[in-house]
């Protein structure tokens, strides 16, 4: 074998010495002379020893150009096809990098990322870029490609962002027919973004299927006619929709009520007609805009007054009349009402109105008579009512009949630090800290253009993009928003500053970060100013060294063709060492007799200490998914993909395979490995086994059938909990925390308690699952320090995000947030709130809190208070409590449970079997046929 291995080794020296300083180093060579404003540090001939600024290397090799917004000058040589191991090339944001798009870019074949967003690129994207089967984002937005969206995308079974945004394409949207692909088959794709184009046709049938997995679908702004087709109300998990802009007719389709997920819907500016559409099933809809269409001429549909989390809601030029339900403005989140050209009349009521959200009404050119003025709102709320009867009335005031001007002079909340003076090109933050900012543009559709309350949307934009860049770990310190003004399209345009934290500047790698985070978050957070995007500018201030003497570039070639010659010599060396251990691996192997010997895992400094799981074989699991086939695809992830599978013995099984590039790694394989084979128990989801060969990570799991409780709250697994059987897996929950927190030695903390990682198996029974993150308790020292704070937002402790201290506490404090979740049916997080924080204001503001049918989820069904829900609400808020020693034990919270059962008629030591003849004697009503196997998730 120890012949082999030589032979190999001096084969592969050569061919690593000829292939990088031959082809590697020399297409470096090429792009950078191609390029004007390359980073200063790129001196000599090796960029990998050199540590070029944006250029990440393994084992000689290229893998990574990160160069977003560095004011890169020039085209992209096609040279660049010769870095066969390159796998991210980032060139976003060099608004002066052009020509076209080379052809043979499609030789990459490793490549995950291709950004080249708002570049000036133009011509046609390569037509076999489909090729590219590793691609997982493709970011060409903001260019000037033209041509047709070629067929061969829909080849990208990775790919998880299309984003063709702000282009010169045009033709029609491809679908697969025959041998060609299309956009439908990208089933495993988040994202969309194709508005801003050329496009036109008809938006066609077979776009949307119902395996999609799609957030976003974005056909904005472009030439599209026909109906919207009916088949998108089958892609559940989407939550942004915008076709505003386009030629689109006919009603639109009902089953868009089914998109329980939504929470942008931009309709405006098309040819609809028929009714103003019921979208009362969309129970986190924010933002809606039907603005100027056809629809036909009615009251204001009551059933918007049921969209509880509606932040801005535009209706102009929608033939709408008769009276606006006073219901509507008792919507708690409400900001911006846009209502102009329409037909409404009557009395215009907000003073009775419980929001204190409510910052615009702008209802131009109606036939509203008369408007009962409230002293107390005047100075927070924008009412306009130019063009309506009421403003010929004698008594009528400029506070309402008049356009209030836009405050342009934004002043910000007094500072709690002086403003430093600082040098150079720095500047002082908003936390004054001299430091180099990046800037760009934000372009914002605008809910409102005049409105005194301007500065007040400004303030709330920079809270939005802080908690996004913490969400992400991105090390921003601060965000400063200029007011914005108006571009010629009547879009808002504001300029963006971002200043770093813990050192002065930026590094090229978080630049691109940045940029990524802010095109797929301006959609995300749309309740603000409206559906955004960015635009970046150069950012010249990375920390590199002195440009060095061309002289010295021949000194460094010298040197590496030395440091080639020993490094041959030194793999003579190590052939002998690998030879050795070879051997020693083997005899361990067969002494162990597991297959743990061969485990390599990265960042993971020792095998996993096995307690009856089995490694699996590539093949046996191969075997056992059918080739991991499409059909078995049930799930995904932060870890990777979930698939279903059976053994021979008939069990069926869950199979987590981790994605390349997943941010969980070999570390938490390991984990999660050593806590589940030691853990023994009813609640917690059982580990089978896992495989690690041929550089895969899988772990292999009892296949639990009902999904998580988040599917379920959320309405995706088609199972209905009524409050009986929510406190049943409250219960079960509990139990498995508390067992993971005083029986298990040693005892373990989950480190991310959420509703996603409570699985429910086919009686209904919890069970903990997803432990990735855990971290095991030593007996002497409960409280662990840790360097970085993991978990979800939403659910992770305040105490610990503060103090990085960690303790069981914090597990208690994320299932109290579960609590709250299985009492109200509402998400930890969203639009920027925490259901914890809303209770409590809850709680401040009424003192009968449990009478309110505004906290209780209204899919319980329930009509009068369900038994033990005010010792529910006050357990979890006990849970949650700032103070990690103010929090129950797990084990306390278990007994309170049991008492609340025992409360509710329930007998909490029954087994599962009484569970299970519930589940099995529901009606069909209760359990519709959507409940399937496939809307399993483990992620």
């Amino acid at each position: 074998m120890c012949p082999k291995v030589l032979t190999f080794l001096l084969v592969a020296s050569f061919q690593i010495y000829t292939e990088t300083y031959g082809d590697d180093f020399t297409v470096m060579s090429i792009l950078k002379d191609a390029w004007v404003n390359t980073p200063r540090n790129w001196v000599g001939a090796d960029p990998c020893e050199g540590k070029w600024e944006g250029i990440s290397c393994k084992k000689s090799r290229v893998t990574s150009i990160t160069l977003a917004a560095v004011g890169l000058m020039g085209e992209l040589s096609g040279d660049i096809s010769s870095l066969s191991e390159l796998e991210v090339l980032d060139l976003s944001y060099n608004t002066r990098l052009n020509g076209t798009l080379p052809p043979s870019i499609v030789n990459l074949k490793k490549l995950k990322r291709l950004k080249l967003a708002g570049c000036s690129f133009s011509g046609p994207i390569p037509e076999l870029i489909g090729s590219l089967q590793l691609l997982e984002i493709l970011e060409l937005n903001s260019n000037r490609f033209t041509g047709s969206i070629p067929h061969s995308i829909g080849n990208l079974s990775k790919l998880v962002v299309l984003d063709l945004f702000n282009n010169l394409l045009d033709g029609s949207i491809p679908v697969s027919s025959g041998n060609t692909s299309g956009l439908d088959m990208l089933v495993n794709a988040l994202h969309f973004h194709l508005g801003r184009n050329r496009f036109s046709g008809a938006i066609p049938n077979e776009l949307f299927r119902s395996d999609m997995t799609l957030i976003h679908v974005l056909l904005h702004d472009n030439n599209l006619t026909g109906s919207i087709p009916s088949t998108l109300g089958l892609v559940h998990t989407l939550q942004a929709v915008r076709f505003e802009g386009n030629s689109l007719t006919g009603p639109v389709p009902s089953n868009l009520n089914n998109l329980i997920n939504v929470t942008t819907l931009i309709l405006s500016n098309n040819k609809f007609t028929g009714p103003v559409p019921n979208l009362t099933g969309m129970a986190y809809l924010s933002y809606l805009d039907l603005s100027n269409n056809s629809f036909d001429a009615s009251d204001f549909p009551l059933s918007f007054s049921n969209l509880r989390a509606l932040t801005t809601l535009m209706l102009e030029n929608t033939g709408l009349e008769g009276r606006i339900p006073p219901t509507l403005f008792d919507l708690p989140s409400l900001q911006t009402l846009i209502l102009r050209n329409n037909q409404l009349n009557g009395t215009l009521d907000v003073a009775t109105s419980s929001s204190s959200q409510l910052k615009v009404i702008d209802m131009r050119n109606n036939l509203i008579s008369f408007y009962p003025e409230s002293p107390e709102r005047r100075n927070n709320l924008d009412v306009i009512l130019v063009g309506n009867p009421v403003c010929a009335h004698p008594e009528a005031t400029e506070n309402y009949c008049a356009v209030p001007q836009a405050n342009s002079s934004y002043t910000r909340l007094p500072e709690k630090c002086v403003p430093l003076h600082c040098i150079s090109d720095q500047i002082s933050s908003p936390n004054c800290k001299c430091s180099y900012p990046y800037r760009g543009v934000l372009v914002f559709k605008p809910p409102f253009l005049e409105s005194r309350n301007s500065a007040y949307y400004v303030h709330l934009e920079e809270e939005s993009l802080m908690r996004s860049f913490k969400f992400h770990q991105l090390p921003v310190d601060s965000v400063e928003v200029n007011f914005p003004a108006k571009d010629s399209f009547g879009y808002l345009e504001s300029n963006l500053s971002m200043f770093p934290s813990g050192q002065d500047h930026f590094n090229t790698a978080t630049i691109s970060d940045i940029g990524f985070v802010l095109t797929l978050q301006t959609y995300e957070n749309s309740d603000i100013f409206g559906p955004t995007y960015f635009k970046g500018s150069p950012y010249p201030y990375f920390d590199g060294k002195p440009t060095v003497s061309k002289e010295l570039s021949s000194t460094v070639r010298i040197i590496g063709a030395a440091a080639g010659g020993a490094s041959f010599l030194l793999l003579l060396l190590l052939a002998g060492v690998c030879a050795y251990r070879q051997k020693k691996r083997r005899e361990s192997a067969s002494e162990q007799k597991n297959h743990f010997a061969y485990l390599d895992l990265k960042n993971s400094d020792s095998v996993p200490q096995l307690k009856g799981a089995r490694c699996f074989s590539f093949d046996e699991i191969t075997k056992c998914t059918n080739n991991f086939s499409e059909v078995n695809h049930i799930g995904s992830g932060g870890y990777g993909m979930v698939y279903r599978g059976m053994l021979p013995t008939g069990q069926l099984i869950a199979i987590k395979r981790r994605r390349q590039g997943s941010v969980q790694g070999g570390l938490e394989f390991n984990s999660e490995i050593e806590v589940l084979s030691r853990v023994h128990h009813k609640n917690v989801v059982n580990l089978v086994g896992f495989c690690f060969e041929r550089g895969e990570q899988m772990l292999i799991y009892e296949f639990v059938r009902n999904g998580s409780l988040m599917d379920s709250l959320s309405g995706l697994s088609g199972i209905w909990l009524d409050w009986r059987r929510r406190l049943k897996v409250a219960l079960g929950a509990a139990r498995g925390l508390a067992y993971l927190h005083e029986l298990v030695n040693p005892r373990i903390i989950h480190r991310d308690v959420k509703s996603a990682n409570i699985l429910l198996d086919e009686s209904l029974n919890a069970k903990v699952a997803d432990f990735g993150l855990s971290k095991p308790m030593d007996n002497s020292e409960l409280i662990l320090a840790t360097t970085q704070v993991k978990g979800t937002m939403g659910y992770i402790d305040p105490e610990y995000q503060k103090t990085l201290l960690l303790t069981e506490k914090s597990d208690v404090y994320g299932f109290g947030v579960v609590l709250l979740e299985l009492v109200s049916g509402r998400k930890p997080l969203e639009r920027g709130k925490y259901l914890v924080a809303e209770v409590s204001s809850l709680l401040d503001r009424k003192k009968d809190l449990y009478s309110l049918h505004e906290l209780l989820d209204p899919s319980i069904g329930l009509d009068t208070k369900p038994k033990g829900l005010d010792r529910i609400v006050d357990l979890a808020m006990k849970c949650v409590q700032e103070k990690g020693s103010d929090r129950p034990t797990m084990g306390e919270v278990v007994k309170e449970i049991e008492n609340i059962l025992h409360l509710a008629g329930l007998n909490p030591s029954a087994e599962s079997e009484s569970t299970s003849a519930s589940f099995e004697e529901a009606s069909q009503d209760e359990f519709p046929p959507s409940l399937k196997e496939e809307e399993f998730s483990l992620s």
